[in-house]
């Protein structure tokens, strides 16, 4: 019995990766372009007398609340000529990054065929971090001196579990969180499962867009972190509905178990320090896979449901 078990598992196991190895060919085919214009070079190399070519080039980039002298004034500036070197020294050009890009603009494009090519923009950004990426529907502008790599000394007084995405391979992983939001039913979360839900929608959106990338790539984890998550997912899956916290709306648990943090904060001594942060957002990830395999409906469509029918429908119930 154990053997036909097997058998049948291995069965389904190849014939959902040749669908998928079908599918990748499918979307791979898509004409796409992901040139990234680099503003940031443009901006180093540019001499104070060339200030209006750039406007006119990047309009965008120049508010017109600062005068000329605003900008000269940037171009001169010592910690600004830093950022400028060192961005050369680990960005001579953005060919990998480019062809990430264009393999995620490709998924979009066959999910959602109305999708525009924007237009890709580097610049720095005094490394604001909180704003690492900025998309709209015809821009996409990255801060790249906020990819320099973790132990960058830009970065030293930023906590680890933040610094540690600050990497090339991460561009495309947070475009990728980006329109992911710009795709999601806008809804104003109250509940616990609703946050929850949220971030596992913006997760498997990540599965779809960019299945080049590893689980824990997608969600900013170390290996070892998700190894944890999936080792305890039973666990903490029954602490919060032991303690009754799907429905709750306390406003704590966001910074316990959503928000970016060193670990999660179950308030257990002796598993607090073992676990990642932002655990909630990995069990809403799971059970918006469950409610995926277990139901016909299309990503579009899943993207627009409310929490709750997610969860009824999901049948999500690790086992301990």
């Amino acid at each position: 019995m154990k053997n036909i078990f097997l058998f049948l598992f291995i069965t389904v196991l190849f014939v959902s990766c040749k669908q998928d190895s079908k599918l990748e060919k499918e979307i791979s085919k898509i004409e796409m372009s992901a040139t990234i214009e680099r503003f940031d070079l443009a901006f180093a190399n540019a001499k104070p007398s060339q200030l209006q070519e750039l406007k006119d080039a990047f309009p965008f980039m120049f508010s017109k609340k600062y005068a000329d002298s605003f900008w000269i004034a940037k171009m001169q500036d010592t910690i600004q000529i830093e950022l400028n070197k060192e961005v050369k020294k680990v960005f001579p050009d953005l060919n990998l990054v480019e062809g990430e890009v264009k393999s995620l603009f490709q998924h979009i494009k066959y999910y959602f065929p109305e999708f525009k090519t924007p237009r890709l923009v580097s610049a720095t950004s005094f490394v604001d971090y909180r704003n690492k990426v900025i998309v709209t529907d015809t821009i996409s502008l990255i801060a790249i001196d906020t990819y320099l790599g973790s132990d960058h000394h830009f970065y030293e007084g930023i906590q680890k579990y933040i610094s540690r995405t600050f990497t090339q391979d991460n561009i495309v992983i947070d475009l990728a969180s980006e329109y992911a939001q710009a795709y999601i039913f806008p809804k104003k979360n109250k509940t616990f499962l609703d946050e929850m839900i949220y971030f596992g929608k913006q997760l498997y959106f990540k599965d779809l867009m960019i299945p080049f990338k590893t689980d824990a790539e997608r969600i900013g984890y170390a290996q070892e972190q998700l190894d944890w998550a999936k080792t305890n997912e039973a666990q903490i899956w029954a602490y919060f509905v032991e303690r009754e916290l799907l429905y709750s709306t306390d406003p704590n648990l966001l910074n316990r178990f959503i928000n970016p943090a060193p670990f999660s904060k179950f308030q257990l001594v002796e598993i607090d320090r073992e676990s990642p942060g932002r655990i909630g957002q990995y069990i809403g990830w799971q059970i918006v896979k469950a409610y995926m395999e277990n139901n016909s409906v299309s990503l579009k469509e899943m993207l627009i449901k409310d929490a709750e029918e997610i969860f009824n429908k999901s049948r999500f119930k690790p086992e301990l």
